[in-house]
């Protein structure tokens, strides 16, 4: 089929109340789709449902899920039947959590559990439950948030660095099982996306300084990166890596794998340093700006 699957979709979105989920919805709507807008926190879903109403294109309807919740998962599968009236063409696996800022042996297990729950299992259940719907279907594609952290292996965030490797090798994998097939799966591996994650998540003090510093020197919009992966499904696209400093870490962890490491170790402890400098040059500046 030539009809990009980003259009007029039956489309659900996770982690859709704010962030890139948010962007995903609005712009799905704006291409003339149905969004199921979906996300832990049934305000912020209301409030994207809203912000599509206001625009007058598309449909959209809240619900709230815990996408680490498996039940919670099941009913917004048959939700999204019903809602549609018909199968999911387009599932995007987005909701996500930030944590960072200590090392393997004292990130405790409650904090494993509650990222990778999360960040991975969420993933899991979407695509384990929406694909027999996209295959019935025939056509449409799956979205799977991940991060560059799947690739960077950056000392600190282990707890997210797993989940999110986690998540590529799962796309990765779907994509070779759906070959041939008028179904697309990309993968969206960016840095930092100005986004309220880092806020929401289980981050150090010394980590978010870091990464606040960071989402505002080299960040992108949310709206930026949805626009980008969404084209990219259209196209049949696997991976999206949106910035450049995404794609050098791809290209180095390749081409030069131990240099890589010894030179994230050798950052990770400059981290303090750099983190302290960087907050002293952008502190006269406008604030960061808050993810919508």
């Amino acid at each position: 089929m030539t009809t990009k699957r980003s259009y007029d979709a039956h489309a659900v979105v996770t982690g859709a109340g704010s962030g890139i989920g948010r962007a995903f919805a609005i712009e799905l709507a704006r291409r003339g789709g149905h969004v199921l807008c979906a996300d832990i926190d049934g305000g912020r879903a209301e409030e994207t449902v809203r912000l599509i109403e206001a625009t007058g294109r598309g449909r959209a309807e809240p619900i709230v899920c815990d996408v680490a919740d498996p039940d919670d998962m099941r009913t917004l599968a048959a939700h999204a039947l019903s809602c549609f009236d018909g199968p999911t063409t387009l599932m995007i696996n987005n909701a996500g959590v930030g944590i960072g800022g200590r090392p393997v042996g004292a990130i405790g297990l409650a904090d494993w559990e509650w990222a990778l729950g999360i960040n991975l299992r969420g993933m899991v259940y979407g695509s384990e439950l929406f694909l027999p719907q996209l295959r019935d279907a025939g056509h449409g594609g799956l979205i799977n948030v991940a991060s560059a952290a799947a690739f960077s292996a950056a000392p600190g965030m282990a707890a997210y660095n797993v989940g999110k490797a986690g998540v590529l090798a799962l796309s990765e994998t779907i994509a070779a099982e759906l070959s041939g097939s008028d179904l697309a799966v990309t993968v969206l591996c960016p840095t930092f996306v100005k986004t309220n994650v880092a806020a929401d998540g289980r981050i150090t003090a010394e980590a978010m300084k870091l990464a606040e510093t960071l989402m505002r020197l080299s960040g992108k919009s949310p709206e930026q990166v949805a626009r980008q992966t969404l084209d990219a499904n259209d196209r049949g696209r696997l991976y999206v890596v949106p910035q450049v400093e995404a794609k050098t870490i791809w290209l180095m962890k390749r081409l030069l794998p131990r240099t890589y490491t010894i030179g994230a170790g050798i950052l990770n402890r400059l981290s303090p340093l750099l983190t302290a400098t960087d907050a002293e040059t952008i502190a006269d500046h406008e604030p960061i700006p808050e993810g919508v």
